[in-house]
This record gives C-alpha cells, sequence and structure tokens, in this order.
C-alpha cells in the first residue's frame, strides 16, 4: 500500500531471515499455532485516517444513552450473564482493504466485536520483527500516540486494575489447546496473571476461586477470552460446570461477555458511514435487491465466519425461519493490492480499542493484520500459500 516500502522490504526479504524471525516467536512451550505472514501491511496516513474515522462514528452510536437499550435483543437470553459493566473495556474493528469507484484503496469495515483479541501477542510480534527485519522510521504498529511501554500499562491498568495480579485471571476453555495459545502466554508474561480453564474454577458462595501452587486463590477480575457460542459445542460436563458463569458472581468482567453480543454484527443497521457496508436486519428487508449477488447473508449469533452465505439466491432467503436473526449486507469486495513474489495478497486489518474505566469514550491503540490468497481471510482458505497468514499493519505517523 506504500509502494516504495513494498519495493524494498520485497527486495531485501529472504527465506532464511523469516525462518529465524518465525525460529524467535516461537518462544513458549508450543509452536504458534496458526500461519505467520512474510509482510507486514504499510499503511499510508491517509488510509488509516479513514479507518478511524469509521471506527469514531462507530463510537458516537456506542456511546449514546439509548444504545444499551436498542441493544438487548442481541444477547440471546441463555448466554445472558448478570453484572454487566456500563461500557466495554475492548473493542476490534475488522476492515478489508479495498478498492473504491475511483480506482484508489479504501477500507470498510467487515464486523466488529465487543472484545478482546490478540492484544498480548501483537506486542511479542512487533518486538521481533523490529530485531529481524527493522520497523521503517516514522511507521509504528501503536495508535494514538502510544508505543510499547504505555500501550502495556494501559493494557495492565484496564485488566488488572488496581488488584493483584493472583486475583486476576485469563479465562478461556482450554486455554493451551487454543490455536490463539500463544496471545496467553504473551499475556501471562506481560500482565503477571494466570490463564485458567472453566474446568478449573471453583465456587464458594457467590465467589470464585482457583488453584495457585495448589492453593485456593480468590478471582476478583476475568480477562474473559471465552466465547461463549463455543460452549454450545463442548461435552456436556463442561457446559455444566461453565453454568456458574451464568450466576451473579462477586467479580468483575473485563469486558463482560454481554458485549460480545451487543457490539457485533447486530449494532451495523444503526450505522451509515462512507466505510461502512450497506446494512439491514433481513425481516427488514422487504424487496429483495435485484443485484442479490453483491450482498453477503450473515447469521447473527455466529463466529470465525460459520453460516455465511457469500452467494446468496433467494432461495437461500427464502429458506431462512428467522430473519430477525440474520444481516443482508453489501458485499465487500477485498482488494489483492499486496506484492508478493507470486501472486498479490489481500488484507484484512484489525484495529483494537480500549476503553478505561471512567472515561468518556474508547481509544485506538494497536491493530493486528491478516493476509490472504483465498476466497475469504482465514487459514482453512489459505492452505498451501505463501505470504498469507496472521501479522500486523505499520502505520504512517
Amino acid at each position: 500500500m506504500v509502494p516504495e516500502l513494498r519495493q524494498a522490504y520485497n527486495a531485501a526479504f529472504t527465506d532464511e531471515k523469516f525462518q529465524g524471525f518465525v525460529q524467535a516467536l516461537n518462544r513458549y512451550r508450543t509452536p504458534i499455532q496458526f500461519r505467520i505472514a512474510e509482510t507486514p501491511v504499510f499503511v499510508p496516513r491517509s488510509f488509516s485516517r479513514q479507518m478511524i474515522d469509521a471506527c469514531e462514528q462507530i463510537v458516537d452510536v456506542l456511546t449514546q444513552p439509548d444504545f444499551r437499550e436498542k441493544t438487548e435483543r442481541a444477547i440471546p437470553e441463555n448466554f445472558r450473564v448478570p453484572g454487566e459493566n456500563a461500557h466495554p473495556h475492548f473493542i476490534a474493528f475488522d476492515f478489508g482493504v479495498c478498492r473504491n469507484a475511483s480506482g484508489g484503496l479504501e477500507p470498510q469495515l467487515i464486523e466488529m466485536q465487543g472484545f478482546p483479541t490478540l492484544f498480548g501477542y501483537e506486542v511479542l510480534l512487533d518486538d521481533v520483527f523490529n530485531a529481524h527485519f527493522g520497523i521503517p522510521p516514522g511507521y509504528s504498529s501503536y495508535l494514538g500516540g502510544l508505543n510499547r511501554n504505555t500501550y502495556l500499562e494501559l493494557f495492565r491498568k484496564i485488566v488488572v486494575a488496581g488488584e493483584d495480579p493472583e486475583n486476576v485471571i485469563l479465562l478461556e476453555i482450554f486455554p493451551q489447546q487454543q490455536k490463539t495459545n500463544i496471545d496467553f502466554y504473551c499475556t501471562e508474561d506481560y500482565l503477571g496473571i494466570k490463564m485458567v480453564c472453566i474446568t478449573e474454577l471453583i465456587k464458594r458462595g457467590n465467589q470464585l476461586f482457583y488453584l495457585k501452587d495448589g492453593k485456593e486463590t480468590r478471582i476478583k477480575r476475568i480477562y474473559n477470552r471465552v466465547i461463549f457460542d463455543e460452549l454450545q459445542q463442548q461435552d456436556a460436563a463442561i457446559q455444566e460446570k461453565a453454568k456458574v458463569l451464568f450466576e451473579d458472581l462477586d467479580l468483575e468482567w473485563v469486558t463482560h461477555p454481554n458485549w460480545f453480543y451487543r457490539i457485533s454484527k447486530f449494532t451495523l443497521p444503526m450505522i451509515q458511514h462512507p466505510n461502512i457496508p450497506e446494512t439491514r436486519f433481513l425481516n427488514d428487508v422487504k424487496v429483495i435487491p435485484e443485484d442479490l449477488e453483491h450482498y453477503v447473508l450473515k447469521p447473527l449469533f455466529s463466529f470465525a465466519g460459520q453460516g455465511v452465505v457469500i452467494d446468496v439466491t433467494p432461495g437461500d432467503i427464502s429458506a431462512i425461519k428467522d430473519p430477525e436473526n440474520w444481516i443482508l449486507q453489501k458485499k465487500v469486495e477485498y482488494a489483492a493490492v499486496i506484492q508478493t513474489p507470486d501472486e498479490p495478497a489481500k488484507s484484512e486489518i484489525r484495529i483494537f480499542y480500549f476503553w478505561e474505566e471512567g472515561a468518556p469514550r474508547p481509544r485506538p491503540v494497536n491493530n493486528l493484520a491478516r493476509l490472504s490468497k483465498g476466497k475469504m481471510i482465514g487459514v482453512r482458505f489459505n492452505k498451501d500459500k505463501t505470504w498469507t497468514g496472521g501479522g500486523f499493519a505499520l502505520f504512517e505517523q
């Protein structure tokens, strides 16, 4: 996206240097479970400003007094958790790199989530990339005037707050087995908290505990990495154990699980912006568009792209029995503009927003990027492809 940087990077790239970079990233007990992209995305200032402008317009909607009232239906009743915070601590916005009508590049929002993402791993990635390849002067992966130290200070302040780190946990379903476990190891290191599996929780009254060095230790804050939809795919014994999370507990959630649903595909029909594709609840669509090939059909309550219909037909729409739980969204056409040694790659950039307690608004802080040469973004669509996978963007400052 910045031609002179792209040309210089590709010319200096060697597989030997890249393998040394990957080896340095794999410093924990298990290797990274996803493919690491060979390159960052170099983002010019004009492009990043468009992304931030779209994010800020969404934040305007999220901070309206009636936003929670408008999104009550977004939370499935069987997944509603007591003790919801006044606002989420974390939001992630995903943008595709696309071409506009005049042939220039522009970001288009794909989706958003009121949920954490790879906040720890991206610090490690930036560190190791800089050591092996070097970051061009005037570029940074951090946003909002932050650097490595101030970013980690803010991350720690939000997650740990004033508690002893031993009373704060990262909660997941079998965290060591997750594809994103590298992020959990990084978070343990940077924040001093422990990853804990749902199956390891101990309930005493309305309090939760976990075993640390064989001793029951009180949990006062949960840095939540559990996607509650995934609970339905677990064995009955695990689902039974997880029922404790739906009780009124004496602890704080970071971010509270209800925000995963409030800030999601459900919110998109509320927003109009040039960098946000037209989105409507399917039950509000009275006339099926004649150019249906330019739309995508998405279920509200799914994750990781499951259930998405890319090539929509009128039959697909008529077959849906609960149209209030689906959205029809103008299709985003990714532009294959990242030059690689063979074919160009598409890219998606995720902007991280952090929201401190007491702050009127969240703020942009960091990012990740994914490169693809398949029909969709994601590892399973890029088998046997190089210069694809997970990475990050470097923004012109």
